[in-house]
């Protein structure tokens, strides 16, 4: 194997001069440079890349802990994938970083985090970056202090930077529009209330309510989902929950799911119900998962989760730190998406107002 002293032989130059040619640290006339880059063409050379980290204290490595590679086998092939679309929004932002991005899988176990994060810091990394699979609070252990860290979709009790889905901002938006078409009975059949989302976007639904001077009805309101992998079971709640709002004396004329696999299973159960859709009840979901939402007929109006973005903005944070042009943030990063329309929710006309001689009356 070639040194760089093979090279500087060849090249008719010192060892240190290929040495300034390979770290750019200082100024080498043209033709001494193009010597070098030559001979080391000719030989082969590569060079250490250990060596120049231990030199410079900049290893040009960022580590990414996910379980995104390994899926879960009980994760539904259509829940989305948040944590895959976070991680190639990183791999996105760090092509144009200069530095190379290291992956480790946690295989679904969350007691391989620790030797990860040893393995990753042995090998001197400059940051790491750990993606969970849902907006969740996560445990892990403390880094040295020249590692910058940052969670991406999940917080910790310490403080340590994080980039997070705006789960209010989205039932708020997605709500908002809904009233925008005219729907005012508006029903929500939420996610499992253990999940950290599901009470962040139980609140924009209701503080979109409150903006549009609209009642906060409980009635309308039904957790649809619990935590076990069981499909029977789940159905099951799904059918009795929207069984529940659709037999109230004022029924909906818009229900919100959940997430958009929930939707997708309601568009079946309302069919066999014989409900029409969009012309007898409207449907919205929440992700943004295209496989579903351009698949369904009609195709389903939804409020996206920014997974791409939430990895991109995660990334760009960590470099920033490790750069030092950007602070650790002291709260965190919240990032919002867009409500897509889709031809699940039709547009109600606007109510009619008459005017008589003891007042307004709407019909």
């Amino acid at each position: 194997m070639a040194t760089i002293y093979d090279v500087a032989r060849t090249a008719g130059v010192s060892p240190k001069t290929v040495s300034r040619v390979l770290n750019g640290d200082a100024p080498v006339k043209k033709h001494t440079k193009e010597a070098v880059n030559k001979a080391i063409a000719e030989l082969g050379y590569v060079p250490s890349t250990a060596a120049r980290a231990m030199r410079s204290n900049k290893s040009g490595l960022v580590g990414l802990i996910t379980g995104a590679i390994s899926l879960s086998p009980n994760r539904s092939e259509n829940s989305g994938l948040p944590d895959l679309h976070i991680v190639q929004g990183i791999q996105r932002a760090m092509e144009v970083s200069g530095k190379t991005l290291l992956i480790a899988d946690t295989g679904g176990q969350m007691d391989r985090v620790p030797q990860l994060i040893r393995t990753f810091e042995e090998h001197r990394v400059e940051g790491l970056l750990y993606v969970a699979d849902h907006h969740r609070q996560v445990s892990l252990p403390p880094v040295s202090p020249t590692t910058k860290m940052v969670l991406a979709n999940c917080f910790d009790d310490k403080g340590t930077p994080s980039v997070l889905p705006n789960d209010h901002q989205g039932q708020f938006n997605l709500v908002k529009s809904l009233i925008a078409k005219g729907h005012r009975r508006i029903a929500y059949l939420a996610l499992s209330t253990q999940l950290v989302a599901t009470g962040l976007r139980i609140t924009g639904y209701k503080d979109a309510l409150a903006a549009a001077n609209i009642g906060f009805d409980p009635a309308l309101l039904v957790p649809a989902e619990i935590d076990i992998s069981e499909d029977d079971a789940g159905v099951q709640l799904l059918w009795d929950a929207i069984d529940r709002v659709l037999a109230l004396p004022e029924p909906p004329t818009v229900i919100c799911f959940g997430n958009d696999r929930m939707a997708m299973r309601a568009y079946g159960i309302l069919r066999s119900r014989g409900v029409a859709l969009p012309d007898d009840l409207s449907v919205a979901g929440y992700d943004g998962h295209r496989l579903i939402t351009e698949t369904l007929y009609p195709t389903l109006t939804s409020a996206e989760l920014p997974y791409a973005a939430i990895g991109i903005r995660a990334t760009e944070l960590l470099l920033g730190m490790i750069n030092g042009t950007a602070d650790a943030p002291s709260k965190p990063i919240l990032v919002g998406g867009p409500v897509t329309p889709g031809n699940s929710v039709k547009d109600l006309p606007a109510p009619i107002i008459n005017l008589s001689s003891i007042g307004r009356t709407t019909l």
